[in-house]
């Protein structure tokens, strides 16, 4: 049994001593090419092996942006959540409906005739907490809005009201002589 194949093709007559020769220097030659090959192989599969790697670490980079990013949102949801929280109105009981636009229907909240003036004035904002609509004063729904504008419902500013109150023509005096 510890015949190799080379002999024992010979002693079966199938291959003779010549033939036998010249078959062991190629042996050699297919080890070296053998090897090249297998270190392209290897090399090959060293590569999709380091591409793989980088695929998943971008994949887990990209998880993590996205893990961060709820995790920020969720961080706002509750800052904002406590701010209204700490510095809402209340509502009393309210005997004057205030009507406003929101999500393209018509709101209605009760509320006292002065906290009414002080919204019309724009002393006061209608911000959105959950389901429920909340009164806050004027500078915490600045805050509000400067961290996410979607939360206020309706904020009139008081510079523009100011401006809008004013009458253009208020400048120009009435003739005495007018007829109608």
């Amino acid at each position: 049994m510890g015949n190799s194949l080379k002999d024992q093709f010979l002693k079966a007559g199938l291959v003779d001593a010549n033939r036998a020769k010249t078959a062991k220097p190629d042996r050699p030659k297919n080890s070296i090419q053998n090897r090249r090959k297998g270190s392209a192989g290897v090399d090959a599969a060293k590569m999709a092996a380091q591409q793989a790697q980088a695929q998943a670490i971008e994949r887990d980079r990209q998880l993590n942006l996205r893990n961060k990013e709820a995790a920020e949102k969720k961080a706002l949801a509750a800052q904002l959540k406590q701010l209204i929280e700490t510095n809402r109105l209340p509502k009393g009981e309210g005997d004057v409906a205030f009507q406003f636009a929101h999500r393209n229907k018509i709101q209605r909240l009760f509320v006292t005739a002065a906290m009414h003036k002080q919204i019309v004035a724009g002393s006061l904002a209608i911000v959105i907490l959950g389901k429920h609509y909340e009164i806050v004063p004027s500078d915490v729904a600045e805050k509000i809005r400067a961290r996410h504008d979607g939360w206020v419902v309706l904020y009139n500013d008081p510079q523009q009201t100011k401006e809008h109150d004013r009458d253009p023509e208020a400048d120009y005096p009435v003739p005495d002589d007018l007829m109608w």
